[in-house]
Parts: C-alpha cells; sequence; structure tokens
C-alpha cells in the first residue's frame, strides 16, 4: 500500500493556502493598503463636499438664468448646461487644467503650470459639470409648483423673494430629493475621475498599490470603500426626506 499521507496532500494544500489567506489581513502590507486607501478616500471625501458645496448655490443661480424672461440669458444659461452635460467630465477637467495654461503661453512664452493647480481644477470642473445637472433638478422642480402658490402668496402680501424662499423652495426642496440623491451618488462614484489629473484620490492609490504589490486586494477594498460611502450618502439623503415629508 501506499503512503496514507499522500492522500492527505489536496487538504494539506488547500488549508495552507487559507491559512496564508487568513494571515495577509493581520499582514503589515493589508494594513498599509488600509491606510493608503484611506488617506485616499479622505481626499474623495473633500472632492465630494466641495462639490456639493460650489455646485448647489452655482445650480440654483443656473435656474434662474434658465428661467428668465430673457431671451439672451436663457440661450447662453441654455448652451452651458448642454456643454456641461453634453461632454464627458473626464473632458471638463483636462480642459479646466490645460486650458489656461495654452492660454497663458500665448502671452508669457516662459509660463510654467503649478502643480498646485491640480486640486482647484478638479473641483473647478466637478462644481461646474454637477451645477448644471442641479439646475435642471431645481429647474423642474420650481416648474412644477401650481401659480396659484404665488397668486395667494402675493395676496397674503409676500413679496417675490419671500414668496419663494418661504414657501416655493422649502416645497421644491423636498419634490427634488430623489433626483439629487441619485446626483450626489453618482457623484460619489465619480471622484475616482480626478486621477485624470494626478490626483492622488482613493481609486488612484487602490491602483498604485495593486500595481506594487500585483494584487487585486486593493480595488476590493476601495470598492468596499466606495459602497460604504455611497451606503452613508443615501442613508443621510433618506434620513432628510423623511423628515421633510411634512404630508405625514
Amino acid at each position: 500500500m501506499g503512503d496514507p499521507s499522500i492522500l492527505n496532500v489536496p487538504y494539506l494544500i488547500l488549508a495552507a493556502q487559507t491559512d496564508s489567506q487568513v494571515s495577509f489581513f493581520y499582514s503589515p502590507e493589508f494594513a498599509a493598503i488600509i491606510s493608503q486607501l484611506t488617506s485616499g478616500m479622505l481626499l474623495s471625501l473633500n472632492i465630494f463636499i466641495l462639490t456639493i458645496l460650489f455646485a448647489l448655490p452655482l445650480g440654483l443661480l443656473v435656474s434662474f438664468g434658465r428661467m428668465s424672461r430673457f431671451r439672451i440669458v436663457r440661450f447662453l444659461v441654455g448652451i452651458y448646461t448642454s456643454i456641461m452635460r453634453g461632454t464627458p467630465l473626464m473632458l471638463q477637467l483636462m480642459l479646466v487644467f490645460f486650458g489656461p495654461f495654452y492660454i497663458m503661453r500665448m502671452i508669457d512664452p516662459t509660463f510654467v503650470l503649478n502643480s498646485a493647480y491640480r486640486f482647484p481644477a478638479v473641483i473647478i470642473a466637478f462644481t461646474l459639470n454637477y451645477a448644471a445637472y442641479y439646475a435642471e433638478i431645481f429647474r423642474s422642480g420650481i416648474q412644477s409648483m401650481p401659480k396659484g402658490q404665488y397668486e395667494a402668496a402675493a395676496v397674503l402680501g409676500f413679496s417675490k423673494t419671500q414668496c419663494f424662499f418661504r414657501i416655493i423652495f422649502p416645497q421644491v426642496v423636498k419634490r427634488i430629493m430623489p433626483p439629487m440623491t441619485n446626483e450626489a451618488i453618482t457623484l460619489v462614484k465619480d471622484t475616482s475621475l480626478a486621477m485624470v489629473l494626478s490626483v492622488t484620490e482613493m481609486f488612484t492609490a487602490a491602483k498604485d498599490l495593486a500595481s506594487a504589490q500585483s494584487s487585486v486586494i486593493p480595488f476590493v477594498v476601495a470598492g468596499v470603500f466606495f459602497f460604504v460611502m455611497n451606503y452613508v450618502v443615501a442613508f443621510c439623503m433618506m434620513r432628510i426626506e423623511k423628515k421633510l415629508d411634512y404630508y405625514r
């Protein structure tokens, strides 16, 4: 008869592989992955927060331009929203970053683009892009309100500004929360496009780690981070929507 230990070879190999996989999650390499991806996640979070802070008020102003009684204003704002929504965000990032360089080189051939402009360029491009989408959401919400509410506010002595911010806008916010949530979730995922300008956000950090370690683990961890961020955003937006559910 053969050696009985030979029969246990597949089991021993599987056990060794399982032990090595488990030990990896307690190794310094995995701790380094978490540390670097966490710093990338914080940068992605900064891009998300700053884009929301700048794009929402700009989107509201753009929506006013879309509803302006002046045809030239409507035309110009319409061109802006069409370009922002009709071209890739990646292209807009490159134009915002490299555009000033080529313009300044026409004036001063010795001009050199500062690498510190990379992050501001990301924020500018993201803000301009998402403001166009938010503008259309605001416009649809505002135009969905019955004209009778404006007339009732005028009868009660409210000015147009008071009518909008005290009566119309709170109802608009409630109506546009679902599409706003969708845009916020899309924004979380779009932060990975900052890699075009060599901004080391979470996906860029995962790509660099995966190349250095010849492993897909960094991509898996980055995917988990993105999922958690999106879940938190969706949960917060849902809570806000419930708070605004005054019909109940």
